[in-house]
């Protein structure tokens, strides 16, 4: 009989981020994990609180002192293991977690004096807790407090690392000659570093769209219409209660929405990750055809690992193929996400709080194949000679410049040049042309002196255009 793993204390993790990829992932715990939610549930709760009494919102509620005010923010401050485990307990009751929160605020409201002594207001706020808030009040103001930190603090840090390693290359290889490859068959040269300075541009881009997301909340009850606040107390002006306590949070206040926020800055956002995440994917894809070309040379102390199991030469560019498959399943994830949530019938149904339990996830395998992509990168070691050599072998690539430079000539009143296009295809296409060989027909073309010569001059390493130049456009 097999030992039942299931029932090993502590518990085996289900999943690879939280077993195998934990470390790589674990600043995101801090933010998009189950217990950061909690306390960004009581963060919001206590802040409610605290501006009710602030705002005078409601008829004979009392001055907070500094001495409340800070009992009650700290609460949020201290929040551990302990209080993990109090609310999971409470949960187990309640069946409801944000209904766990509330009565775990109540307590602290209840032990305050205690602390503060007798003369605190707090345990005669104990019926404010959670006044006139649905769950999704305390829930959406939560996830964008969560996940604006998670962007912010750990996940665009990451990115933006990247993308400046990206960057360096780029500007370190921005006159290393390249063929390039249009639908996999030699084509103009380039340069390595012009080719990854525009993944570079495009991974930028999208950073600065993240970067300037907006974060929505709401306050405004069981439909959005403040309907128990204007019964409760109905001289207040709520719209400008709840607008002021948004904002102060930090966020965008949505004036307008059912029972939910609904969600639509979510979708905007985990749209824009997500095609971040396919660029990189193209940058993973296409430095690993690099490394097959033997255009990088993996760095065998940077990587660190085993290549094959049986094969001894051989060292797999596991890191871009981690990160391929973490890509895909990442913005599998952030799809779903962003397609479920801007959609909840009528004024509420439940299919976006199982959802959202997934976006630390989404972003975990983000951030995994970030690290592992940097990892990579720092790995490589460019072969200039393996690119000189692929160029050396390839001269009918320069058939276009020859050609293009007799319609030009053509242009400027030179004759006898005449179907410029189809003579470079009869001499080209399908063969190979050597440098000798290429020289010879241009020698014979009948070309203005100086035309030829810079023709005769050229070779595939040094018909780059101005791609050295390109990579500058980084620092724009």
């Amino acid at each position: 009989m097999t030992v039942d793993l299931s029932r090993l204390d502590p518990p085996l993790p289900l999943g690879p981020l939280d077993g195998r990829y934990r470390a790589v992932v674990a600043p995101l715990v801090n933010h998009l994990s189950e217990a950061a939610l909690n306390r960004a549930r009581v963060h919001v709760e206590v802040e409610w609180l605290v501006h009710l009494a602030a705002t005078a919102a409601l008829p004979g509620i009392p001055d907070l002192s500094a001495d409340d005010v800070r009992y009650l923010r700290g609460v949020v401050a201290t929040f551990g293991a302990a209080e993990i485990a109090e609310l999971a307990a409470l949960e187990a009751e309640t069946r409801h977690d944000v209904k766990a929160v509330e009565y775990f605020l109540k307590r602290r409201l209840d032990a305050a004096a205690a602390v503060l002594g007798p003369s605190t207001v707090l345990p005669r706020l104990h019926e404010m807790v959670h006044i006139f808030c649905t769950s999704e009040d305390i829930n959406n103001l939560a996830y964008a407090l969560t996940v604006r930190a998670a962007v912010r603090e750990v996940w665009l840090p990451a990115a933006a690392r990247l993308v400046d390693a990206v960057a360096e290359m780029a500007r370190e290889t921005a006159a290393v000659p390249m063929l390039a490859r249009t639908h996999g068959q030699p084509a103009t040269p380039t340069t390595l570093g012009k080719e990854l300075a525009v993944l570079a541009f495009r991974l930028r881009r999208q950073l600065r769209r993240v970067a300037q997301a907006e974060y929505l909340g709401k306050l405004n009850g069981a439909t959005g219409t403040y309907a128990a606040h204007a019964v409760a107390a109905p001289e207040t002006e709520w719209e400008r209660i709840s607008q002021s306590f948004v904002e102060g949070l930090g966020l965008e206040w949505n004036p307008l929405t059912t029972q939910i926020e609904p969600h639509d800055w979510q979708a905007e956002l985990y749209a824009d990750v997500a095609r971040f995440n396919r660029v990189l994917h193209n940058l993973a894809t296409d430095v690993w055809t690099y490394i097959s070309l033997g255009y990088f040379r993996q760095n065998l102390a940077a990587q660190g690992s085993t290549g094959s199991s049986t094969m001894p030469h051989k060292v797999n560019p596991i890191r871009f193929e981690n990160a391929e498959a973490n890509l895909e399943i990442s913005c599998a994830l952030l799809d779903a996400l962003g397609a479920t949530l801007v959609t909840s019938r009528l004024q509420r149904d439940l299919t976006d709080s199982t959802t959202q339990r997934n976006i630390g996830v989404a972003f975990g395998h983000s951030l995994l194949a970030i690290d592992n992509v940097v990892r990579g990168l720092a790995g490589l070691d460019v072969d200039a000679d393996a690119m000189a050599r692929d160029l050396d072998a390839n001269w009918e690539v320069l058939g276009e410049a020859v050609q293009s430079a007799m319609r030009a000539a053509t242009l400027a009143g030179a004759e006898g040049l005449d179907n410029p296009y189809e003579r470079l295809k009869d001499l080209t296409r399908g063969r190979r042309v050597d440098g000798p060989a290429l020289r010879e027909f241009v020698a014979g073309l009948g070309l203005p002196d100086d035309v030829a010569a810079r023709l005769l001059a050229l070779t595939p390493a040094s018909y780059t255009g101005l791609a050295a130049r390109l990579v500058d456009h980084l620092e724009d």
